[in-house]
Formats: C-alpha cells, sequence, structure tokens
C-alpha cells in the first residue's frame, strides 16, 4: 500500500473548523461539516473531516474557518465585461416608450456599444472593467469568461482581448477570453454579412491567436445575427487554429445552433430560450454545456422559459452565468444569478450552486482544474457566513463573503 511521506504533510496553509460542500458529486453538495482543508503551493492537499487530520501533518500558517461554509470558488462563465460607454439611455427611453427601432434608427443599441468601445483606449477600457470586476470578486468569483464583440474590426476586438488579459494579471481572478467577433454586422459590412464572416474568419481570428489572445471562440446564431451556415464558418476557423467553440444559441428563435456547436463538440451553448428537443439531445450526446442566462431573460422580460425538464431528463449540465452587458444584462452579482435561476428558471439551490461551480467550470474546458474542491485541484475556494449552501441562492441584495482564497493565497482586492 502507498504510504504518505513526510512532505505530502508539510503544507502550506491549513484551514480548520470549516463546513465543506465540495461539490465533487453532482448528486449533492457534498457536504462535510467541522472540515479542514490544506494547501501546497496553489493546490489543494488535503480534506475532509477535521478528525480525520493525518498524524504528523504541519502547516506552515493555520486559518480557522469559525464555522464557516467553504465552498469552490465561483466561476462566471458568460460575460461581456469589457466594453465603452452604457446603455442607461436606452433603458430609460423603451421604459418611457420608444421602440427598439426607433432606439437603434436612432443610433442606438448594439452599435452604440461598438461606437463607444472603439473610440476608447485600452487602458479606459480596462478601468472601467475593473470597477465591474471587482464587484464579483467582492462575491467570491475566481474565474472569470470575458468575451470580445463590441468591436467588430480587428484593432477593436484585439484592444478588448488584451484588457481582458491584463485584468487577468492586475487582479488576482483566472481570465479566460472568448472571440465573439460574429457578434453582430459592423456598418461597414451593412449587406455584406458572408464578406464579415470571411474577415472574421481569415483575417481576425489568424491574427489573433497568433497573439495568444483568445481562448475559445463565439457567435451569435440568430434571425438578428448570423444564420447556421455562417456560424459553422466561424466554427471550421476555429478548429483550424485548434480553439474550442461556444454559441449564443436559440435565445430568439430555434435556428439549430446548439445542434451546430454539439457537432463541433462545443463547450457551450448559452441562452437556449427556444432550444428544441433535438438540440437537447445533440447537446447530451456531445456532453455540450447549457449556460442559462436569467439576468437577460428578466432585463428584456422574455416569457419563454428555457426547457429545463428536458434538460434535466437528458442529463445536460447546466451552468449558470451573469451574462454581464450593457444592453440586455447589465449585472455584476453572481449570487443575484443564481437566485433569479431558481425564481424564474425554477432552478433548485444545488442546481444553481453547481451552475456556478462545477458545469461552470465544464463550461469553460476547466473542470479537470477548478469547479470542486479535490485534492489536486485549484486551491480556489469562498468563505460564507451561512449555516448551509442553499442560502447562498436565497438571499437577495446581501453578500455573506468572508474570505475568498485564490491559488492559495488570501485575497485582497
Amino acid at each position: 500500500m502507498p504510504t504518505t511521506t513526510e512532505h505530502e504533510l508539510n503544507w502550506d496553509a491549513l484551514w480548520t473548523n470549516v463546513h465543506l460542500a465540495t461539490l465533487a458529486d453532482a448528486q449533492g453538495y457534498g457536504e462535510i461539516r467541522d472540515a479542514a482543508i490544506a494547501v501546497r503551493g496553489s493546490r489543494i492537499a488535503w480534506l475532509g473531516p477535521r478528525s480525520a487530520l493525518p498524524a504528523g501533518a504541519r502547516a506552515a500558517v493555520e486559518h480557522d474557518g469559525g464555522g464557516r461554509l467553504l465552498t469552490p470558488g465561483l466561476i462566471d462563465c458568460h460575460t461581456h465585461i469589457v466594453y465603452g460607454g452604457n446603455r442607461s439611455g436606452e433603458f430609460e427611453a423603451r421604459l418611457n416608450g420608444a421602440t427598439y427601432e426607433e432606439i437603434s434608427r436612432s443610433g442606438g443599441g448594439i452599435m452604440s456599444t461598438v461606437r463607444a468601445t472603439r473610440a476608447a483606449s485600452e487602458d479606459a477600457l480596462m478601468q472601467a472593467s475593473l470597477r465591474r470586476v471587482r464587484s464579483l470578486l467582492a462575491e467570491g468569483v475566481t474565474t472569470l469568461e470575458i468575451k470580445s464583440g463590441y468591436g467588430l474590426d480587428l484593432e477593436t476586438e484585439r484592444k478588448m482581448l488584451r484588457a481582458a488579459r491584463r485584468i487577468g494579471e492586475q487582479l488576482p481572478v483566472r481570465v479566460k477570453t472568448t472571440f465573439l467577433g460574429a457578434h453582430a454586422l459592423p456598418p461597414e459590412f451593412a449587406g455584406k454579412a458572408d464578406a464579415y464572416i470571411d474577415e472574421v474568419s481569415d483575417r481576425m481570428l489568424p491574427a489573433l491567436a497568433s497573439e495568444r489572445l483568445v481562448d475559445a471562440v463565439d457567435a451569435f446564431c440568430e434571425k438578428i445575427g448570423f444564420s447556421s451556415a455562417q456560424t459553422e464558418r466561424v466554427f471550421q476557423a476555429a478548429e483550424r487554429h485548434g480553439l474550442p467553440v461556444k454559441l449564443h444559441a436559440e435565445q430568439l428563435s430555434d435556428q439549430g445552433g446548439a445542434a451546430l456547436t454539439a457537432r463541433y463538440r462545443g463547450l457551450s451553448a448559452d441562452h437556449l430560450e427556444y432550444l428544441s428537443p433535438e438540440g437537447v439531445a445533440a447537446m447530451a450526446a456531445a456532453g455540450t454545456v447549457a449556460v442559462l442566462l436569467p439576468g437577460a431573460f428578466y432585463f428584456l422580460r422574455e416569457t419563454t422559459l428555457p426547457p429545463l425538464a428536458a434538460l434535466r431528463e437528458a442529463g445536460v449540465p447546466i451552468a449558470i452565468s451573469t451574462d454581464c452587458n450593457p444592453g440586455t444584462s447589465p449585472m455584476t452579482s453572481l449570487l443575484l444569478v443564481m437566485n433569479m435561476a431558481c425564481t424564474l428558471f425554477r432552478m433548485t439551490p444545488l442546481e444553481a450552486m453547481l451552475g456556478v461551480t462545477r458545469h461552470a467550470a465544464a463550461a469553460l474546458g476547466l473542470g479537470g482544474e477548478i469547479g470542486t474542491l479535490e485534492v489536486g485541484k485549484a486551491a480556489d475556494f469562498a468563505l460564507w457566513e451561512v449555516e448551509r449552501p442553499g442560502e447562498l441562492a436565497y438571499g437577495i441584495g446581501g453578500n455573506p463573503c468572508g474570505q475568498v482564497v485564490f491559488g492559495g493565497v488570501v485575497r485582497k482586492v
């Protein structure tokens, strides 16, 4: 039988008197009361009941968790958090009776964000984004996906992705970047959508991938976005560069985007209000994660619910996220997303918790690295002033996060 070496029992830090929710089993919270968790370097070295701590174990630093709940660090797996300007004026105009068409004709909509983002410097984009990111970090987020897509030209898409990379260097958070050049048709390509897809696939993506600014590739497959055939061309370009894909799919209508994503073994299909049974089956077969976005559902006053029962029955993993963006989900609270997922989509608190940990990690291709508390995984976790895990989806407007550990180090933001 293998024996525990002296090195293995020398830890950098140890937290005791904690209530663990490991999420290591998707069927439950994986709770261990009166527990301990040890860190060596940036990895989890040991965890279990405090009574089972190995004899002879030593830690350079010991922390008393005060009986608090300790969970994996939260993961926000779908955001557009880097952008210029805001769209609060349009929000007010809509509530005063203006239609979306009227707002668009007057220069509003996504193109107003494109103009503001193109005009902003990289530093200005980063500084504006840091404020939004810090709000997420205060609520226990340790990993964040950031999409481009408000540039729609090579220079601005590059600028957005550079800003995203710098956020991960300046703040203690893991950032995964997604190229979303196929987000909307820019004015300079009006009436020439196929030519713009050529630009995205043959010029923009190769340049950005060569600069190591892209971790995944996304598109908006919708009647007001890009067709399934155009989206597939973007996916083929991603495949040529060895990049995984994901998709804004079935948000406003069923365009077969989820099934297309599954065909390319995509990491996730996101939104999914109009997802068909065929799309559900394809995602289940491919292991593609369903990312539900209750903030956009709420903000747009959508009435068609994602097919939660069908996703459950098929065993499709379900993640949830803020979808932080200026037009349809200006949200920087993942805890609020958990509550919305339960109240609007009728998810259970356990499903919501898995949706911002285990399944969110899978949606970023990081399931082997983060999302659960297991020996060998990254030592990213949060301590909460709550009695039970379900409380994290229960509260509205509060923040019970008491401490965050990122890569084994107590985080200061």
